[in-house]
């Protein structure tokens, strides 16, 4: 039978997260249900609220970033079973089509109803309702702000049960999509310079990357003087207010050529910061754009002299260019290693009652990952 829960959702945007009564539908072939643990607060379910990424499909229960135990499996799906802890992948996984079999599983094709919140095979398909029977999607199909939810297998990954689901949600967005811009998208190498402009739950895990991976300076960007300070803690070498001065640093240790690779993680981007990026980098340089903002937005005022005649590299990154099936399992034996911080990322805990509070906070520049925790 169909299960009663609660769940944040918007209605319609712009607008804020409304918490109501849910109804969740038994989970089909190949889908499971799921007991919600913990679920990040990431920009990606504010710029929904916004209206700067619209939805296909209102009202939308929010939420991408979660982690759980599995309460039910459906029927002639096999690999999991009832108890099993997972983590959610806000980019699905078919592991058949061209992009899967090619290394690219952050492209699969059945993220083509990501926005719809619909199955992914279906767009006229939704697993949640509200009481009266309105269908309400789910974000990236998932609907992590809802404390029990029904998914497809192709964006779950069962994951070792001594983790604690607190912090792997983590991994399932702010953490894979920051880490990887740097170590995957980037390809930062050691010894060079690294610009990360932006520091919230993405920009801080480029932070974490860059170190990583070797960078002899980690320059991390931002206005926010806790957000400068958590990244010093978290592997920059050196944090500034603004782009001109974190620019002037990195031509000053590099005989003037300037930065190898400049990350962009703001979390509304627009084309001017992307043009500061470009502007920071030495001949052959990379840059890798992660942040969102109006996605409607055409247009970056940058110099094709530059770009053509200095060889730049402009690259956009979709979960910093991973493959959430294997990497999710990568950066949790990093985190259990010690090599990767997920504890330290948990600026502040939220309940469901309390999302709109998260949320307040991130745009006031006071946490850098809000985490909504499921009782």
């Amino acid at each position: 039978m169909p299960v009663n829960t609660r769940g944040a959702i918007i209605r319609s945007a712009p607008g804020k997260y409304e918490v109501t009564d849910l109804v969740v539908d038994d989970p089909r072939q190949g889908e499971l249900q799921v007991e919600l643990a913990a679920s990040g607060l990431c920009h990606s379910d504010d710029h929904v609220a916004t209206g700067d990424i619209p939805a296909g499909h209102y009202p939308m229960c929010g939420g991408h970033e979660g982690s759980g135990v599995v309460t039910a499996v459906g029927p002639n799906t096999p690999g999991f079973a009832e108890g099993d802890h997972v983590v959610f992948s806000f980019l699905p996984g078919c592991g058949r089509c061209r992009w899967c079999a090619g290394g690219m599983q952050y492209l699969c094709d059945s993220g083509a109803n990501l926005l719809y919140g619909s199955r992914w095979d279906d767009q006229d398909s939704y697993r949640f309702a509200l009481p009266d029977g309105t269908a309400v999607s789910q974000m990236c199909g998932l609907g992590t702000f809802a404390a029990v939810t029904t998914v497809d297998v192709r964006s779950t990954v069962k994951i070792p049960q001594d983790i604690p689901l607190e912090v792997a949600c983590l991994t399932g967005c702010g953490v894979g999509t920051g880490w990887g811009s740097a170590v995957t998208a980037a390809d930062v190498q050691p010894g060079e310079t690294v610009i990360v402009m932006g520091i919230g739950g993405i920009g801080i895990n480029a932070v974490q990357g860059a170190a990583f991976a070797g960078a002899s300076h980690v320059i991390a960007v931002d206005p926010v003087a806790f957000k400068r300070e958590k990244a010093q803690e978290l592997g920059a070498t050196h944090a500034f207010e603004g782009i001109e001065e974190a620019a002037d640093f990195a031509r000053s240790v590099t005989n003037g050529q300037g930065a190898d690779k400049a990350i962009v993680t703001i979390g509304v981007t627009t084309g001017e910061h992307v043009a500061q990026a470009f502007s920071s980098i030495r001949k052959a340089g990379v840059v890798v754009v992660t942040g969102l903002g109006d996605i409607t937005q055409v247009g970056l005022p940058i110099s094709i002299g530059e770009l053509t005649l200095f060889a730049k590299e402009l690259k956009g990154a979709m979960f910093g260019d991973q493959n959430p099936s294997a990497d999710i399992l990568k950066m949790l034996r990093l985190y259990q290693e010690g090599k990767l911080k997920l504890d330290e990322l948990v600026t502040k805990q939220y309940t469901l009652d309390t999302i709109n509070e998260g949320y307040e906070d991130m745009h006031a520049g006071r946490n850098i990952r809000g985490v909504l925790i499921h009782s």
